[in-house]
């Protein structure tokens, strides 16, 4: 009986059965033109000639022969079979290539984090080690700055003459960054292209004679007001207290940023700055309010004074500024004292306040020493902005009063009584508390949230190696447990 041919185009039930249950390598009319094959086959006799049916099997089934008709069926199935499972054995390959593609995106970046994490623990580690030797640079050069100074002051006593000397050789600070720059960077500039780049800290125009003398001058004169207080300082307090009163700049900065920059208010801060001022007068009581004493509290206040005020204005005026920017600035100030201010020691000099015999006479060594030691600070405190944190800029600043301490006590130039000892750790203190951060409760808050989440991560994974220890136990003495209904 004829199966008529289906509208989707499969002739027979055989067809549907085949399509519908996926058999690989089905075609439509396989069963159709099996069927056709073996009519032909069955038509033909054995001792007759039939073209026909002869070629057309050949067409199919080639290149069998007609004796092997009775077995052409399977060797079909077979080869459909084995093409089927050539289908399956590329499908799992070309599934298992893109699971390989798939891995290795997800292994180049799991290598790509290493790698990246490993950079910025370097990173890190080159900062801190950086910083360290940074922090004893500060501290040192300050250190022997402030004693040198005490040791000219035995012979040669001219506060503004050095103040003013010292001043000149920050001319040399540009020149050293430049020389920096070509040692270091690959695409290396001239020195006048390199010099107006810098120059850029006055404004877009660069440095103008107008600029120059309206910037300038006022950053000279504070910059000039706040060394000369501080050898001023130094002659009536010793080196201690006045690298400890010093340190009130600090808390001087906050309180003008907050009341001139309108910078955000903080409580801690604020009790950094009451610290500051409980520790300057405990300095004044400390030699029973002296006269010289309270003289040189005085002076060391002022240096600090104004020391704040100069790093207010340069903010409000100037912004930041990146290395050369300050270097350019700072010999900018320099040549500045050199052409305006000279006249001053001049004058001082003409008036007998501050004189010496002849320039034979003056001590050049200790002169040389204490202006290298300031310019070696200075470069040093621009620098460590660049190749550390600047956090640790100010605390080697702080460290100076440790160092002047130790000194002073090899020396046996000072003796520490209860009272300046705790107006020296209060003053400093109060320092550290201005290095502070904005946000440090948010991150004290953060630390104490993770410290208890890992305490509680640690008791959850004690409980559960306490219960696998127990189930182990049990079952090694061959109890077992029976849930109660």
């Amino acid at each position: 009986m004829d199966v008529k041919a289906a509208p989707n185009g499969v002739a027979t039930i055989e067809d549907r059965i085949l399509r519908i249950t996926g058999y690989y390598g089905y075609y439509p009319g396989y069963s159709s033109q099996k069927s056709t094959s073996r009519s032909s086959v069955t038509r033909c006799k054995p001792g007759s000639n039939c073209p026909t049916s002869h070629s057309s099997i050949s067409r199919q089934l080639s290149p069998l022969s007609v004796t092997e008709d009775s077995s052409a069926p399977i060797l079909e199935l077979q080869s459909r079979g084995s093409s089927g499972v050539c289908g399956h054995r590329v499908e799992r390959q070309s599934r298992s290539g893109d699971d390989g593609a798939q891995t290795h995106p997800e292994s180049s970046s799991q290598e790509n984090r290493l790698k990246a994490r490993c950079l910025s623990c370097t990173s890190a580690v080159l900062k801190a080690v950086w910083g360290l030797l940074i922090i004893l640079s500060v501290s040192s050069s300050w250190v022997g700055t402030t004693q040198i100074v005490k040791i000219t002051y035995k012979n040669f006593y001219c506060p503004f003459f050095m103040t003013w000397f010292s001043t000149n050789w920050n001319i040399m600070f540009f020149p050293v960054y430049y020389s920096g720059h070509l040692a270091t960077a690959q695409e290396k500039q001239s020195p006048m292209k390199k010099f107006r780049e810098c120059s850029r800290i006055f404004g877009e125009d660069g440095l103008t004679l107008k600029l120059f003398l309206k910037r300038t001058a006022p950053f000279s004169i504070l910059w000039t007001l706040t060394n000369y207080l501080y050898l001023l300082a130094l002659k009536k307090l010793t080196a201690t207290d006045v690298s400890a009163l010093f340190c009130c700049n600090k808390a001087f900065v906050f309180l003008l940023s907050w009341i001139v920059l309108k910078d955000r208010f903080m409580g801690v801060r604020i009790v950094a700055a009451i610290m500051a001022i409980t520790g300057i007068v405990m300095m004044a009581y400390a030699d029973n309010f002296h006269a010289d004493s309270i003289i040189g509290v005085a002076f060391a206040v002022g240096s600090a004074s104004t020391s704040a005020l100069y790093k207010v204005l340069f903010k409000m005026f100037l912004g930041s500024a990146n290395f050369g920017e300050a270097a350019h600035f700072v010999s900018t100030l320099a040549f500045f004292n050199l052409i305006f201010i000279s006249f001053t020691p001049i004058i001082l000099y003409f008036t007998k306040v501050e004189h010496w015999s002849s320039f034979a006479a003056l001590p050049w060594g200790c002169l040389c020493g204490m202006a290298g030691l300031w310019l070696a600070f200075n470069i040093l405190v621009n620098v460590g902005v660049v190749l550390t944190y600047p956090i640790l800029i100010s605390i080697g600043t702080v460290l100076s009063v440790p160092g002047n301490a130790a000194v002073d006590l090899l020396k046996q130039e000072v003796i520490f009584n209860v009272v300046r000892l705790a107006a020296t750790i209060i003053i400093c203190i109060g320092f550290l508390l201005m290095l502070l951060p904005e946000e440090w409760d948010e991150i004290t808050l953060r630390f104490i949230n993770s410290l208890k989440e890992k305490k509680s991560e640690e008791h959850v994974e004690d409980l559960a190696d306490v219960s696998v220890h127990l189930r182990s136990r049990s079952r090694v003495n061959g109890t077992v447990s029976i849930p109660l209904a």
